[in-house]
């Protein structure tokens, strides 16, 4: 490990890289979570936008509860080191979650 401190991605807003180093390394590691977090999110939001221009829906499970729409994928979340499936679709400008279960490594979609 270099004792130089790491330089910061070129295309990261001087504002982001002055708070970043003033914080304590606590604060950093939440950070760093939480961008982690978000970037999935994004990810899956976009993902759901795409495939909501979609008209085929060949691939939907047979086990779709009463109050979950047809539109609905399932994504998987990790909360806590364990892994979960979650019913998802979009609902006008927001993503709507419903859980699934658990999920079993042997099993994974």
């Amino acid at each position: 490990m270099s004792y130089e401190p790491p330089a910061p991605p070129a295309n990261l807003p001087p504002e982001v890289v002055d708070a970043l180093n003033e914080s304590a390394p606590e604060r950093l590691r939440d950070v760093a979570a939480y961008a982690e977090a978000l970037a999935e999110h994004k990810d899956r939001e976009a993902r759901l936008e795409e495939e909501a221009g979609d008209d085929g829906v060949e691939d939907q499970p047979d086990d779709l509860p009463d109050d979950v729409p047809a539109k609905a994928t399932v994504t998987i979340k990790e909360i806590n080191d364990n892994r979960y499936y979650y019913w998802q679709w979009r609902d006008g400008d927001t993503v709507t979650s419903k859980y699934k279960g658990p999920v079993n490594p042997e099993e994974e979609i």
